[in-house]
């Protein structure tokens, strides 16, 4: 079961996505798919091979995003939430496009069977050794999508930048002119997002931060080793800690119960974007004072991290502009 699952599942709080939608979609960029043979190296490494480039394709939400930017629409999508507040999703044009799942775990494989696909788009989790959707805790029958087609995907490794850029070498062999203007304008607006984003964090070089996501029974904190944007953050210069005890079956996160929901004294909480609301420090506040032993969290030092979900080089700029104003605004000696 992957991190987010685990986590709102067991969170009562609403989920009211802050991130924005995909922003660098491109409807013409897609050229005539070559006619093969095809082949692409997934991110488990296993080198997938067709008699001709699969044109008929089915993808998780994310990797449907990343398809569509270089102008590749799928036949179908399933998703792990509505796709109206999926934050890859909601301002995409769905249109033509089957949904074949709005939950995460369930994949109505009859109706995708339908589409005749030749290609299954899905991330690769080497801590589950999984593609999205096809991971342990899933139900039965929607792991039956894998024998529909071959399932490749980019994996979700050391970096969103490699994230993006795998997906970019995927559309390529389908036929994508990725040289396209539009795709060098969203990696450019990439570009100087981070550019400003290490000019922030070297201005305020003592800062510390936390990824967390507080759910009923405790607190996440997360493994940047087992998030890429951490690591993007970290290797961007941000003071990302990492926890000391990670879940040995579960790595993504150190899980701390509500009593010691302060070992760690982040100057700026990272707050998991899947499940960030404005008031939601107020609300965790209110339900658990414990969170306020974080002095971050009593302080109002919280802003939303784009947890798990980035695959574009439009969204990730989007998002590391929202948390350059968060590091240029914050007390680096909060948690002092």
């Amino acid at each position: 079961m992957r991190a987010w699952r685990t986590v709102m599942a067991l969170s009562a709080l609403s989920v009211v996505l802050a991130a924005c939608g995909s922003s660098d979609s491109s409807e013409d960029n897609a050229a005539a798919a070559p006619a093969g043979p095809w082949s692409f190296t997934d991110g488990s490494g296993e080198v997938v091979k067709a008699e001709k480039t699969p044109t008929r394709i089915i993808a998780h939400a994310g990797e449907a995003a990343a398809l569509m930017s270089f102008g590749i629409k799928p036949v179908g999508i399933y998703a792990d939430e509505s796709v109206k507040t999926d934050p890859n999703l909601k301002n995409l044009d769905l249109t033509g496009i089957e949904i074949l799942g709005e939950e995460w775990g369930k994949i109505d494989v009859e109706k995708a069977a339908a589409l005749r696909p030749d290609l299954i788009v899905a991330d690769w989790w080497p801590a589950e050794k999984a593609h999205s959707g096809l991971e342990e805790g899933v139900d039965e029958k929607s792991k039956k999508l894998a024998e529909l087609a071959p399932v490749v995907g980019a994996t979700q490794g050391k970096s969103i930048l490699q994230l993006a850029e795998g997906y970019e070498d995927l559309a390529e062999s389908l036929g994508a002119k990725v040289d396209d203007p539009k795709i060098a304008a969203n990696k450019k607006r990439f570009e100087d997002s981070v550019a400003k984003f290490k000019a922030a964090v070297a201005g305020k070089p003592g800062l510390t931060v936390g990824a967390m996501s507080p759910a009923d029974d405790k607190v996440y904190f997360a493994n940047p080793v087992y998030a890429p944007e951490l690591l993007d953050f970290q290797s961007f210069g941000l003071k990302v800690i990492n926890p000391d005890s990670p879940d040995k079956g579960f790595p993504y996160w150190e899980n701390l119960s509500w009593e010691n929901a302060d070992k760690y004294q982040p100057d700026l909480i990272l707050w998991d974007g899947r499940s960030y609301t404005e008031t939601a420090n107020a609300e965790w506040g209110k339900k658990q004072p414990t969170w306020f032993k974080i002095k971050a969290a009593e302080k109002g030092a919280v802003v939303a991290w784009p947890a798990f979900w980035l695959h574009t080089y439009g969204d990730f700029a989007t998002e590391l502009d929202k948390l350059t104003t968060a590091v240029q605004a914050a007390d680096e000696n909060i948690g002092s």
